[in-house]
């Protein structure tokens, strides 16, 4: 996605049915929300970056209430950090801490989380009011503290997860007076471990890993919690439509370039594709039949075989008469344009390309409903670089 340049929402689901939205501009990261816990993590991170900031639901109603619909840029979380900062209520920092933190904390349960499938939706309305984050440092951080998760043995348990003592007279026993009183004041099914964290100051696997024997033991329980409640309802987000069965969209990509094919297989994936991606030209005739692709994209300038003399082949063979073929090239000139035409290419389009165009070609000349595809939002420009 940062390739590509793409604005718009990655909305990830599981199994469970939980769903995460991380929000981006021109590739970046630009917040994350979302999960089993998004309001706890909201309230958690205030507590640890934004003090004195009320970390109450009334309160944030009431900052709520001097915005209207078009002062949501993406959430309630960030319209909020925004109105703050321009109040003065809090600084740039802290407000930035908020963000970062949330991410790290959406990328580490997407990382643990079973059987994730994800979706995009271009918008172009997505502007942030504040710095924006590289995906892939933020997914090194995610990808850190996972494996300190895994090198704890903790992957069996969530740090969304509470602890509740269920053995209060073997706990008290084992330990002294003072040791119990404390824990028993947080460890009584209303704080998660990453809550827990946060009001003892001290890291989430820390405290895991301190009540791991206790737990293997029986002693202390890890149960699921509730979320708090929302203070707003979410800005109004595209509802993913039935994934398209991958026999009815299957397209291949024809580029010697292994970057183009990396960003095309990574935009056309992640929008319900199949994706089929061939180097060598003169080998994607065999694959090409093999396969035989919905639709084609083919490079103009390759070696050994060029993009028309290719698309030439493909449609004297009966099962890619009618299929679309689209021309990439850098080069968009009328005498290409006209050849194009002379061997019956379907469509030709431009490089640098656009992640919105290529869905957009997709979806004309396929004939379906494209869930991911957005004919509203305004092109982008998403960059797709020419080895």
């Amino acid at each position: 996605m940062s390739q590509l340049k793409f604005n718009g929402q990655l909305i990830c689901s599981d199994l469970s049915g939980q769903k995460w939205t991380l929000y981006l501009s021109q590739g970046c990261l630009v917040y994350a929300t979302g999960g089993v816990h998004s309001v706890r993590r909201w309230r958690r991170n205030l507590v640890a970056y934004c003090r004195p900031i009320p970390t109450y639901r009334l309160a944030w109603q009431i900052s709520l209430a001097a915005l209207d619909e078009t002062q949501l840029p993406l959430c309630w979380e960030y319209a909020l950090l925004n109105l703050w900062l321009q109040r003065q209520d809090l600084h740039r920092e802290q407000a930035i801490n908020v963000i970062r933190s949330a991410i790290t904390e959406v990328l580490f349960d997407l990382m643990q989380a079973k059987d994730v499938t994800a979706q995009i939706y271009q918008d172009s309305t997505i502007i942030p009011l504040l710095d924006v984050f590289d995906i892939a440092e933020m997914l090194a951080v995610a990808q850190q503290l996972w494996v300190g998760w895994q090198a704890a043995k903790l992957q069996n348990y969530s740090p969304n997860q509470s602890p509740v003592i269920r053995q209060s007279d073997k706990f008290n026993r084992q330990s002294s007076t003072q040791f119990y009183q404390r824990l028993s004041r947080w460890l009584n099914g209303q704080h998660t471990l990453r809550d827990l964290a946060v009001e003892l100051q001290r890291d989430p696997i820390e405290i895991a890993a301190s009540l791991r024997v206790y737990i293997e033991m029986g002693w202390i329980e890890l149960i699921d919690i509730a979320d708090l409640p929302a203070p707003a309802s979410r800005r109004n987000q595209p509802e993913p439509a039935s994934p398209i069965a991958p026999a009815q969209a299957l397209i291949a990509c024809v580029d010697d370039s292994p970057m183009v094919r990396q960003m095309m297989e990574e935009l056309l994936t992640s929008a319900g594709y199949e994706f089929i991606g061939v180097a060598d030209a003169l080998r994607a005739i065999g694959i090409l039949l093999a396969r035989k692709p919905d639709l084609i994209f083919l490079d103009l300038m390759m070696p050994h075989m060029n993009g028309y003399e290719l698309c030439e082949q493909l449609r004297k063979l009966s099962c890619f008469r009618h299929t679309p073929i689209v021309i990439l090239t850098g080069n968009d000139g009328f005498a290409n344009r006209l050849r194009s035409n002379i061997v019956q290419a379907s469509d030709f389009l431009s490089k640098p390309l656009n992640a919105e165009v290529v869905l957009g070609v997709i979806h004309k000349y396929l004939n379906q409903s494209v869930s991911t595809y957005s004919a509203t939002a305004s092109q982008q420009d998403s960059q797709f670089n020419k080895n």
